[in-house]
């Protein structure tokens, strides 16, 4: 594709001496803004695609086959893409683009190309079921794959953890309780403990079964639990003793628990967004529906199915699935990234920030609530909507627009923000992405839990958003929060100078988000801190001049900062990063400036098959598509802001 910036070089002072030329910073800057201008919809709002791995095609295939309610021709096209997305090097599918192996992943790409008609000695075919082998198995596949296969009748359901229904009645006290889990957890549990508890079986009307794939008997149980930690063998020997006892759990006590799992599942369907705006909860919130007795004209049942079409991405020849949509987050770091230049047209970022006001979600009842009871709500979603479980970090980044937009105007909605904010804080001073506290962190060791993804601690980045914006808004109420979220950073600062990205890929995702709170709490930039995350940035930038660093960094923390090669939404962060901290003199600045230009393609964007965010770190990620738009144009603005100001 055509390059836009070519490889000019950069002056911080010629450039803007004459007025009647134009630049290639300032012609890239022009075309970015244009073209991300131009996709912004007729409301407003702006909404890109999100791409996780082929774990969720697959299991919108095999949700078909479920549920005996296929489309031929909707298969056949998500077919496609599962099959080119498989990996050549492993014969395998990865978690994200370029990733290595993973079983579990690999296995349900399996059964969903097999079901739709893949002939097992396919060549494609071939290479995966020997890749799947010879890493143990399908025996080995994580604990949702396993709980899939028990419901197609491949494995027995002694194979997977006891979930039993009647969780849903455990009191706050006890060590396990659905509060002391994450949002999406819940979401996804309630459902499937309903599963579970009533043995769900697939339709899978054509009868196909993917014995093949398993290296030993898959009724031997021995196979499905390996022991990972101490405390994760006492919780195996808990949890295999208590699924003994199912057999005894009184009849009325189980159609109690199963009404009180219903009314849950009903009182969040969410309508057209789905429980938890999240694909997972969603499928199994209708299997579970359907196994309930809901017929299948019923309006919750097609509530379900409205949500998941809507998550389908129609590219003609193939369709794939989205794990969830984006608008609200999309368009609040759109209009971010269009708010740093001074004398930008106010109208778009005002029309997108009307879009976003009524979507505040203030007096709905929500999850959260049940830890602040006397709280008043003023969090946004991630999604169109999702009002039970308003997201920290959307919120943070939506009142920050509101107060750089026009504080006045929006004042209502930002101080409703801060003070939901500043609420929800954790004891600790950090910040979560959905909870309060949510730190029950021995609950990773249950045998459910082997993907380590149960929970909503607070993080450097959340944690940055939402103490830059309280700083920003300066209000004293919220004083005390401020410190003790700083507090928070200082202590969770890395050996190396970086921080941790919690839902951005990776170091350099946090150590911005950082830097950028530090900017807006007014913190002296010859602080140590910002210092040492400085020279940390400035260590890791490639000799192309750009950053870039591997999702691989989540499981190997020696790979912080590293890539096979730069990315563009990474080199944005770095530079925004390096920016707030005072560095946009610098050559590192400048060659990184340079770099992005040098990418940037000729209508304006940039284009890259990378995953940009963990999902879950280590077990699930994402690419969204809009990061690698507005971060180089956050990136790009800022640098002629600065460049501007020293050179008047």
């Amino acid at each position: 594709m055509k390059r836009f910036g070519g490889a000019a070089k950069l002056s911080l002072q010629d450039p803007y001496q004459n007025s009647a030329s134009t630049t290639p910073l300032e012609d890239g800057l022009v075309a970015a803004r244009n073209a991300l201008l131009s996709t912004q919809k007729d409301d407003g709002h702006w909404c890109f695609p999100l791409e996780a791995d082929c774990t969720i095609p697959a299991e919108y295939v095999l949700m078909m086959h479920f549920m005996d309610d296929v489309d031929v021709d909707l298969e056949i096209r998500i077919a496609q893409f599962i099959r080119e997305k498989q990996d050549s090097s492993h014969g395998g599918w990865p978690l994200y683009y370029g990733g290595d192996f993973d079983l579990s992943c690999t296995v349900k790409a399996y059964y969903a190309l097999k079901i739709v008609g893949d002939a097992p000695d396919a060549p494609h075919m071939k290479r995966a079921r020997a890749a799947i082998l010879k890493h143990g198995g399908a025996a080995r596949a994580n604990v949702f794959t396993r709980i899939l296969l028990a419901m197609y009748g491949q494995i027995p359901w002694r194979g997977v953890p006891f979930v039993p229904v009647e969780i849903i009645l455990l009191p706050r006290w006890f060590p396990f309780h659905l509060s002391k889990i994450a949002y999406w957890s819940r979401t996804v549990t309630i459902p499937l403990s309903i599963l579970c508890s009533l043995k769900a079986r697939a339709a899978n009307p054509r009868k196909v079964h993917i014995r093949e794939l398993f290296t030993v008997a898959p009724e031997d149980e021995r196979n499905y639990f390996p022991v990972r930690t101490r405390l994760n063998r006492l919780f195996l020997m808990l949890e295999r003793s208590a699924s003994i006892f199912e057999p005894f759990i009184p009849q009325g006590l189980r159609r109690h628990a199963i009404r009180r799992a219903e009314r849950w599942i009903v009182e969040r369907l969410n309508g057209d967004s789905g429980l938890g705006g999240i694909f997972p909860a969603i499928v199994n919130a209708g299997e579970a529906l359907a196994l309930l007795g809901y017929p299948y004209e019923h309006p919750y049942r097609e509530q379900c199915r409205d949500a998941l079409r809507g998550l389908l991405v129609d590219e003609g020849e193939r369709v794939w699935c989205q794990p969830c949509v984006s608008p609200v987050w999309d368009t609040v770091l759109t209009c971010l990234a269009l708010q740093e230049e001074a004398g930008a047209d106010q109208k778009p970022i005002r029309k997108a920030l009307d879009w976003l006001i009524p979507h505040q979600i203030l007096d709905a009842p929500a999850d959260w609530q049940e830890e602040h009871p006397d709280l008043p709500g003023g969090g946004w979603a991630f999604q169109y909507a999702n009002p039970h479980y308003p997201d920290l970090d959307d919120t943070a980044a939506v009142a920050w627009s509101l107060h750089q937009a026009d504080p006045e105007a929006y004042r209502e909605s930002i101080a409703r923000a801060a003070d939901w904010l500043a609420g929800m804080q954790s004891r600790n001073g950090g910040f979560a992405a959905f909870d309060t506290n949510n730190t029950y962190y021995y609950l990773n060791e249950i045998p459910f839990a082997d993907h380590g993804a149960l929970l909503d601690p607070p993080t450097s980045d959340v944690t940055a958003r939402c103490t830059g914006f309280l700083a920003l808004c300066g209000e004293s109420r919220h004083r005390d929060a401020v410190e003790r979220g700083l507090a928070y950073l200082f202590r969770e600062q890395e050996s190396t100078g970086a921080w941790f990205g919690r839902w951005g890929s990776n170091y350099i995702y946090g150590t911005w988000s950082v830097l950028e709170a530090f900017r807006l709490a007014g913190l002296d930039t010859n602080h140590l801190a910002i210092r040492r995350a400085v020279q940390w940035l400035k260590s890791v930038q490639r000799d192309d001049g750009g950053w870039g660093e591997s999702n691989g960094s989540y499981a190997e923390p020696q790979k912080a900062g590293q890539f096979e090669r730069s990315t563009s939404f990474q080199t944005a962060w770095a530079l925004l990063g390096l920016m707030a901290a005072g560095e946009g003199n610098s050559d590192e600045v400048r060659r990184g400036i340079e770099y992005l230009l040098r990418e940037q393609s000729g209508d304006g964007l940039w284009y890259e098959p990378w995953f940009t965010a963990p999902g879950f770190p280590r077990v699930f990620y994402l690419k969204y598509y809009g990061y690698s738009k507005y971060f180089p144009l956050w990136a790009l603005t800022r640098f002629h802001a600065m460049t501007r100001k020293s050179s008047a």
